[in-house]
């Protein structure tokens, strides 16, 4: 199968760079930096899982192809540009692959493609860009997962399942991906919410007893919302994401955090505005307060 990976950065570049040292047919779609930098460098991965330096094939956008599968590793707020790069890569066959956070895009993408060809999808990886390009990658976790969003199982989603399983990064079917993304949306809304409230990593935080219990309270009011918005989520969840952030380093951050301190833009709307909308019957104070912490730092960036 051809394999499409957009971008090649912290995320798409590492989970890519493990399929093509599998030896799958991988492909990067990346903007004309990236792609020079590349070129004359190759990808370069350091990893707790073992480094990979590799050539990869590479296309920009206006190539003449389509691929089977198209793995979507973006930031939300590029997404519409997105899906005009990737419109000529698309066959009656393409599956859609995003792992964004939230839940918010998978409307634009079934409404853009058609709920059969769109694919859930998620990931849990500490990763970034360092000044060289080079993707380093930091936690013991580095894994992914993926599923329909009909829940329906055919030959051809076995057959993709064969091409991304057996990496060495652990990629998974789900039989319950839509559950899994709300697990993960849960997650990332806790810990991306603290870290960037507190301009902390996580160990600071949850060593305050006033820190830990805010990290229970916003996870408490994130679940009721995403509760009206229809989510499910899996038993128990509330004590077993304490139980990961409690398991975490010290020094771990969330990429909202890192966003921030590189002065990039940063998810805000899609990750917590997407929560408040039309939600006036709950109390969200902590949401509020972290959403109108993101929108305070926009604005800032956006004025210099």
């Amino acid at each position: 199968m051809k394999i499409l990976v957009v971008g090649a950065g912290a995320v798409g570049g590492y989970f890519g760079g493990r399929l093509a040292e599998k030896g799958e047919d991988v492909t990067f779609l990346v903007r004309e930096r990236r792609f020079q930098a590349l070129e004359t460098s190759g990808l370069k991965i350091s990893s707790l899982h073992g480094d990979i330096h590799l050539t990869p094939r590479l296309i920009e956008a206006g190539a003449d192809e389509t691929f089977d599968v198209i793995i979507l590793s973006t930031k939300a707020y590029h997404l519409e540009q997105v899906l005009q790069d990737i419109e000529p890569f698309v066959s009656e066959h393409t599956y859609i692959l995003p792992l964004l956070n939230g839940m918010a895009h998978l409307k634009k993408l079934v409404d853009w493609f058609g709920e059969n060809r769109v694919l859930g999808g998620l990931c849990f990886i500490e990763s970034t860009l360092d000044e060289q390009g080079r993707i380093v990658q930091t936690s013991p976790s580095h894994h992914l997962l993926f599923g329909p969003l009909t829940g329906e199982r055919t030959q051809r989603l076995e057959e993709l399942e064969r091409h991304l399983t057996g990496t060495n990064a652990p990629i998974n079917y789900s039989e319950t991906i839509i559950r899994d993304m709300w697990n993960k949306y849960l997650f990332i809304t806790t810990f991306s919410g603290v870290t960037s409230l507190f301009r902390a990593p996580i160990g600071p935080i949850r060593a305050q007893t006033d820190g830990m219990e805010i990290i229970r309270q916003l996870t408490v009011e994130a679940k009721e919302t995403m509760e009206l918005k229809g989510a499910v989520f899996s038993p128990g969840i509330e004590k077993t994401q304490e139980k990961q952030i409690m398991q975490m380093a010290d020094t771990m951050k969330s990429s909202l955090q890192r966003d921030m301190e590189k002065g990039q833009e940063v998810e805000a709307d899609h990750l917590f505005g997407h929560l408040l909308a039309e939600q006036d019957t709950l109390s969200q104070p902590l949401l509020r307060m972290i959403h109108a912490n993101l929108q305070i730092y926009q604005n800032r960036r956006s004025k210099g």
